[in-house]
C-alpha cells in the first residue's frame, strides 16, 4: 500500500482558481483536495474541521484576509502547514504573511510542478519561497528597521487620511501614490509608533499630538 496522499484545503475567493487547482490535483499523484474556502473565515473553519495537511491560502480575500486566517489557525493550534498562493509579492504582503507563520509563499504564475513540490516540501516541514519573495525577505534582513522616531511628512499625510476613515486606496488617490506605497508608509508608521494596526496608530498619533482633532 502506498503512502497516504497529502490532504490539501484550497482557500481562494475566485471560484475559477479553486476549480483550476482542484482539476490540476485530480490528475493523479500524491495530493488530494479535501475542501475549499472562499474567504479567510471559512478557511479557518474548514481547516479546523477537515484537518488538512496543507492549506493553500490566498491573501486578499473579502472579510477575513489570508494573514488574519494564518494567525488564527496558529492561535487555535492547527497542525496544517499554510502555503500562501497569491498574485502579490510586495513587502507589505510578504512580511505579514511570513511573520504570521506561513510555511511558504508562492505566486500564482508558478508552474503546476513547482506548486506540487512546494506542497510536498511544506508537508515535510520545509519552506518554499518564490524567487521574488526571497529577494524581498533578503532585502528586509539587510535593511535596518525604521528607527522609532518622528514620522516623515508623507507618513503623517497618510496617517491623517487614515484617521479620517479613508481606505488605503482612497489615501493613494488623494496623495497620487500607489496603494502599495501607502501600505509601506503604514508599516513604517506602525514600527515608529510601536503599534500593530490602523486604529492603534491613529490613537497613538492623537495621544502624542501628531494629529489634532481639528484635522479630522
Amino acid at each position: 500500500m502506498g503512502a497516504e496522499p497529502i490532504r490539501v484545503l484550497i482557500a481562494d475567493d475566485h471560484p475559477v482558481v479553486r476549480d483550476g487547482l482542484r482539476g490540476m490535483f485530480a490528475r493523479g499523484g500524491d495530493i488530494e483536495v479535501v475542501g475549499e474556502a472562499a474567504d479567510g473565515r471559512e478557511a479557518v473553519d474548514r481547516a479546523l474541521a477537515l484537518e488538512p495537511d496543507v492549506v493553500l491560502m490566498d491573501l486578499r480575500m473579502p472579510g477575513t484576509d489570508g494573514v488574519a486566517a494564518i494567525r488564527e489557525l496558529a492561535a487555535r493550534g492547527s497542525a496544517a502547514r499554510v502555503l500562501v498562493l497569491t498574485t502579490y509579492d510586495t513587502d507589505s504582503d510578504v512580511l505579514p504573511a511570513v511573520e504570521a507563520g506561513a510555511a511558504g509563499y508562492l505566486l500564482k504564475d508558478a508552474s503546476p510542478e513547482e506548486l506540487r513540490r512546494a506542497i510536498r516540501a511544506a508537508h515535510e516541514g520545509g519552506t518554499v519561497l518564490a524567487p521574488s519573495v526571497a529577494s524581498v525577505l533578503m532585502a528586509r534582513v539587510r535593511r535596518p528597521e525604521p528607527a522609532a522616531g518622528p514620522l516623515s511628512e508623507r507618513e503623517l499625510e497618510v496617517l491623517a487620511l487614515i484617521a479620517k476613515g479613508r481606505s488605503n486606496r482612497e489615501a493613494a488617490r488623494a496623495l497620487f501614490i500607489s496603494e502599495a506605497t501607502v501600505k509601506t508608509h503604514l508599516v513604517h508608521v506602525y514600527a515608529k509608533l510601536e503599534v500593530n494596526d490602523r486604529a492603534a496608530a491613529v490613537a497613538a498619533a492623537y495621544e502624542r499630538g501628531l494629529l489634532t482633532p481639528k484635522g479630522r
